[in-house]
């Protein structure tokens, strides 16, 4: 096969239909909008979920629960991901960030329990699981709370 013999699978290339364009086209004077009529206008037609002025799908659902813009979220990260830290280094934060653990901080780190650890690590966060913080005792490091 060569460059010039490439050619699209026959019948997927398929021409746009021209409307508009006189009356043996199939498709002129109204581009088959039909006579008049809120479609046939020019920008015409009606918005997603209209229901032709009955009480639409989405007003006649009850709403419920609500979002708390005052919550805080934390990231979290399993105690499992800190076995990529030296023995002995303190883990906070920037660390976490700096290792490729976490992205974003947002408002806080919580250490979940997740897994196991076997190295002897300082670790700042602002939260632990009872687990978590077991665990990382065990293992011969320090848990601070910020």
């Amino acid at each position: 096969m060569k460059l010039h013999e490439l050619a699209p699978a026959p019948g997927s290339k398929k021409e746009r239909t021209r409307v508009g364009r006189g009356l043996g086209s199939g498709l002129g004077k109204t581009s088959g909008k039909g006579h008049k009529g809120q479609n046939a206008r020019a920008g015409g037609g009606v918005r997603p979920g209209f229901e032709g002025g009955q009480m639409p799908l989405y007003r006649r659902l009850p709403k419920r629960g609500f979002y708390n813009k005052f919550a805080k979220e934390y990231a979290e990260v399993n105690v499992s991901e800190l076995n990529r830290f030296e023995e002995g280094s303190v883990v906070d934060p920037a660390a976490l960030v700096e290792a490729g653990v976490l992205k974003n901080v947002r408002d806080g780190i919580r250490i979940l329990g997740n897994g196991e650890i076997s190295k002897s690590l300082t670790v700042i966060a602002n939260g632990f699981t009872k687990s978590a913080a077991d665990k990382i005792t065990a293992a011969g490091g320090k848990v601070e709370v910020v």
